[in-house]
């Protein structure tokens, strides 16, 4: 059978971040409801950065390594997102614009809530296993960013939005699929899915977000326990303890993961607590360390985690790793894959981590300033220039360098440059 996955694979997490303790001591929250909640730090939009740059800053350093003759084999190009600019253009033209791909390519785009990426990565899969353009590769990027709007002289935060501003951040992730799966090779076949209609969280407005956070929870719940069992049903011998040497859930925030793994060790595994614990810290927690960095990235926080699963965790020999991702509404899907050695010596070499380490560290009055709707560009903008006043001097005086940020706006078209 034909091998695929993901042959290269990169993760921009912006220019800028905030420390989320930090912001719940300044919104004066249940600081002890938090510590269990596993979130450090969250990213956070610039006003130069939009979903176009924040893709295609992920997907640059992958491309660029590419031979100009394996560039042009990128036939197929998926832009995952909840964020879009416009009702009708898709992102991916930009995208593909600005990354210099050949015009002998599909240009898409998938909106799902939180389940586009996996959406996208199957899709890409499929293209590849189909052999309908043998050889051909397929780019799928998943970028989100939540940006939240403070109304000047109104109400700063209603008691919903507070709660989930510290969770919500911004990133994005890109994937080249083909059949050279250096980074994860997919298991063929070996998928649960698992969808039904509840109204747990949504995007009514393209300005904001609205949602009932326990529904949320119970099917995030009930979703990882189906996937798995359909998983189960159509895979022969396995086991949610053994099968899996490490997994990779989509991460809202780390403390829902470890809630969701508690539970299905103690469903399907029957395991004391002591070794629920024991066994979260060692397949569970590597793929967390980048989520907690960024905060909730939406279609593309799945594979933050299992960037963060390949980059972390030991892999001496080659290791299995279960997948959980989930989008709100519903649309949730259990897969799973193998990597190597070789795999994490690959994408440590994009250092991730390094990138992670040189954000700006937002203080709270530059936060706030970012919130008051004067740097935001908001959906629909016909005509924006950027102000740079708007932009934290510290990120002006040291980057972003190398990387595309937006210019200006022009009777609806966007218009970037390289810095």
């Amino acid at each position: 059978m034909l091998s695929v996955g993901i042959e290269a694979m990169n993760v921009f997490g912006g220019s800028a971040f905030l420390d989320v303790m930090q912001l719940i001591s300044h919104r004066r929250l249940d600081s002890a409801r938090f510590e269990n909640l596993l979130m450090r730090q969250k990213a956070v939009a610039l006003p130069c950065e939009d979903p176009v740059t924040f893709g295609v800053n992920a997907a640059k350093p992958i491309v660029d390594a590419l031979p100009e003759a394996e560039k042009n084999r990128i036939e197929l190009l998926i832009t995952c997102t909840e964020s879009g600019i416009d009702f009708g253009k898709s992102l991916s033209t930009y995208v593909h614009h600005y990354l210099g791909l050949s015009r002998n390519c599909r240009l898409l785009e998938i909106k799902n809530a939180c389940y586009s990426g996996t959406a996208g990565f199957q899709m890409a899969v499929n293209f590849v296993l189909s052999q309908a353009s043998p050889g051909a590769k397929a780019l799928v990027v998943t970028t989100d960013i939540s940006r939240f709007t403070v109304v000047e002289g109104g109400d700063a935060l209603t008691e919903d939005w507070s709660f989930a501003e510290p969770s919500s951040g911004a990133g994005a992730t890109a994937m080249l699929i083909s059949d050279t799966p250096h980074i994860f090779q997919v298991d063929v076949g070996a998928n649960g899915y698992y969808g039904h209609e509840v109204m747990d969280t949504c995007r009514p407005t393209a300005e904001s977000e609205a949602g009932d956070a326990d529904l949320s929870l119970m099917s995030y719940l009930d979703c990882c326990e189906q996937t798995f069992l359909e998983y189960q049903r159509r895979v022969a011998d396995v086991d949610y303890r053994d099968s899996f040497q490490y997994l990779a859930f989509h991460t809202p925030f780390g403390g829902m993961v470890k809630g969701a793994h508690r539970t299905m060790m103690r469903k399907t595994t029957k395991s004391r607590r002591e070794d629920i614990e024991a066994d979260f810290e060692r397949r569970v927690s590597p793929g967390l360390r980048y989520c907690q960095r960024t905060g909730n990235i939406m279609g593309g926080t799945v594979f933050l985690s299992l960037a963060g699963t390949i980059d972390n965790a030991r892999f001496d020999t080659a290791q299995r790793i279960g997948v959980f991702s989930y989008g709100s509404g519903c649309c949730s899907e259990f897969y799973s894959g193998v990597a190597t050695p070789d795999g994490q010596r690959r994408l440590r070499a994009m250092e991730i981590s390094r990138h992670l380490d040189d954000r700006h560290s937002l203080s709270i009055e530059e936060y706030e300033r970012l919130l008051t709707g004067k740097g935001a560009v908001a959906f629909g903008t016909r005509n924006w220039k950027l102000d740079e006043s708007h932009v934290p001097g510290q990120v002006q005086a040291s980057g972003p360098k190398g990387r595309l940020i937006l210019e200006r706006i022009h009777e609806f078209h966007r218009e970037y440059r390289w810095n």
